[in-house]
């Protein structure tokens, strides 16, 4: 904390990110807060916030399953998350998740959660005890430079096939009824963002946790929405507030240690959509 509260601020910034720590965590941070500031756009926009809800607690249930297993838990996170995002899209009709599909799903995997937590306490968790509070928490400075470069690879991969169906899916989203009768393939798209959903979710979970992933995805999308009504303005400024959230929830932990960066990132991620409410709402309309 010395560090950043130094007489020169470039003397303390510069002392933060000397720590490698800190650097692979805002490498991988970036790269996820992008990606999630994107996809929760639609996700809102969609009104998906429930399915994006119950996939974290999916990510939960695969990472327990991998660690049960004895295998790295990303492929449990990226395996269930994925695969159930699919699920849920086509099971729920027009491509689309609805409230009975995905409340049945989430009490199934929450079912699957306790049985591989029973799993993993009885057969591995003396190997590594701290495993499972990382997966409900994220331990985003515990990141390896390898972790956060591929965290990296796989959110820039992730956001070239968003934007690849930005379009579209944009249009599906605000009138799938239209967007169908000129041709877009509705019931393709729907599940596909589920599975980017689902891809993003297990992505985000290792670093602000499988219970906490929902604020970074929800908050600064939903910010976004009440600033701009342009879509594509807010898509960017999506980004834009999710990114903001990390790195200062990233510094603000490093200055204060007591504090859990996952608790610090999502926490400024909620304060950012808890401004832009109270500046919609008290000092102008919604801009065009």
């Amino acid at each position: 904390m010395t560090a950043l509260l130094a007489a020169d601020p470039v003397t303390g910034l510069a002392s933060m990110l000397s720590q490698p720590f800190v650097r692979n965590a805002l490498v991988g941070g970036t790269a996820i807060a992008a990606l999630s500031g994107l996809v929760g756009y639609f996700v809102v926009l969609r009104g998906q916030v429930f399915a994006g809800d119950a996939l974290s607690h999916v990510a939960y249930a695969g990472a327990l399953a991998a660690l049960a297993a004895g295998i790295d838990l990303r492929f449990g996170l990226f395996a269930a998350t994925i695969g159930v995002g699919l699920l849920l899209g086509l099971l729920g009709g027009r491509g689309t998740a609805d409230d009975v599909v995905i409340g049945t799903t989430f009490a199934w995997v929450l079912g699957l959660g306790v049985l591989f937590l029973a799993l993993y306490t009885a057969s591995g968790s003396t190997d590594n005890g701290v495993a499972n509070v990382n997966v409900l928490f994220g331990s985003i400075f515990g990141i390896s430079t390898a972790a956060a470069t591929t965290a990296a690879w796989i959110a820039a991969g992730l956001i070239a096939v968003l934007l690849l169906i930005a379009r579209p899916l944009l249009f599906a989203s605000v009138d799938p009824t239209v967007a169908a009768a000129r041709g877009v393939p509705v019931r393709l798209l729907g599940p596909l963002f589920l599975a980017i959903l689902g891809a993003t979710v297990g992505e985000a979970s290792q670093a602000v946790g499988a219970l906490l992933v929902f604020g970074l995805l929800a908050a600064p999308a939903a910010a976004a929405q009440r600033l701009t009504a342009d879509p594509w303005r807010a898509l960017g400024l999506a980004v834009a507030l999710a990114v903001l959230a990390m790195w200062a929830g990233v510094a603000l932990a490093y200055a204060a240690p007591a504090l859990p960066p996952s608790f610090t990132i999502v926490g400024l991620a909620a304060a950012e959509f808890a401004a832009a409410t109270l500046y919609r709402g008290l000092l102008r309309p919604l801009p065009t």
